[in-house]
């Protein structure tokens, strides 16, 4: 992820549940990530929770909904294991005062630091990567913003109620920028951050938006990690169109951008243009390839991703997003085979 190793292509994929069903069913047990050799482990800092009770911000809490400790509530919905509906418990916030007064949570202490450097070690030991995750609900400055006001809401009040969204931003960022700062200091080896900034074809909000709200607030969090280990390399995650704000990524320190999403934006192109400044992680398309194109497509695809965009290092090769059901199990295999000849 330094550029520094020509040709070594490392992999990774995520398998969704059903998916794993069928890894343990082909391969009699259920540790993918050790019998595929994939070089990343994630690990965490819990957040401690300063409230139990959100009923005073919910009006439609059910034994169906579970409440995190944002206070963010999770209704899930049949058939689906990675979305929920969710409870937005600032969504009726009105003024400052109900933003400042909100019982949000606490970063992770020096006893669950000690802990997680004690995991870290032991991965580091078996000669695994430690991939410290910093996106406690998804994201790391918008999404716990948007996910506790509702994302139309925060839109609309960085220009109806710039104050109300500072106090909301900072109040988001300051927690989440301690966090990382305790990440490091446990000595991961990579720094994971994560905000979804794209639609299919664009941004949520334009790059200049981007710029005023929310860059400033994510390098704040880079700085606080950097401070404490300054050769940290941070995998900063956003699906969609993102390609007008990778300049601005670069310059707050993100040093590999995941996950390139092939249906969104050419990653050859992205490749081309920052490749000399900026790693990638992803690119194999889990909307288009993966699960409609054949076994002998997908050997192409991660063949030439690897030839190309591999031979100078930069490029850790995986699916776009989690591998869904739909996924023939060939394709899997194909993926996973073609992807361990460059590792």
């Amino acid at each position: 992820m330094r550029r520094e190793l020509a040709g070594h292509v490392p992999m990774q994929i995520s398998l969704c549940p059903a998916q794993c069903e069928r890894f343990r069913q082909v391969y009699g047990h259920a540790d993918y990530a050790r019998e595929w050799g994939l070089p990343g482990r994630a690990v965490g800092l819990p957040f401690h929770a300063t409230a139990t009770d959100f009923s005073a911000w919910h009006v439609e809490l059910d034994g169906a909904t579970q409440v995190d400790v944002w206070g963010i509530g999770h209704r899930a919905s049949a058939g689906n294991y990675h979305f929920t509906s969710l409870l937005h418990p600032l969504a009726g916030a009105d003024a400052v005062e109900s933003i400042r007064d909100y019982p949000f949570p606490q970063p992770a202490d020096d006893e669950d630091v000690t802990k997680l450097a004690g995991r870290v070690a032991e991965l580091q030991a078996e000669d695994y990567v430690a991939l410290g995750v910093v996106s406690p609900v998804g994201g790391t400055v918008f999404w716990p913003a948007y996910k506790l006001r509702g994302m139309e809401n925060l839109l609309c009040d960085l220009y109806t109620q710039p104050e109300l969204a500072t106090w909301l931003l900072d109040g988001v960022t300051a927690i989440v920028a301690e966090q990382a700062r305790q990440t490091a200091r446990a000595g991961v080896d990579i720094l994971h951050l994560a905000d979804d900034l794209g639609t299919q074809s664009s941004t949520y909000m334009s790059p200049d938006m981007f710029r005023e709200w929310i860059k400033p607030r994510l390098a704040s969090v880079i700085r606080a990690a950097k401070a404490v280990r300054p050769d940290l390399l941070v995998h900063f995650h956003s699906d969609g169109a993102v390609q007008s704000l990778i300049p601005d990524m670069i310059e707050i320190g993100v040093d590999i951008l995941n996950p390139v999403q092939p249906e969104c934006m050419d990653p050859f192109a992205v490749w081309a243009e920052f490749g000399d400044r900026l790693s990638f992680s992803g690119c194999v398309g889990t909307q288009t390839i993966l699960p409609f194109g054949s076994a002998a497509d997908v050997r192409e695809t991660v063949r030439r991703y690897c030839d190309e965009m591999g031979k100078s290092g930069g490029l850790w090769i995986g699916p776009s997003h989690v591998v869904e059901p739909e996924v023939p199990w060939a394709n899997v295999m194909a993926f996973v085979g073609t992807a361990a000849a460059y590792a």
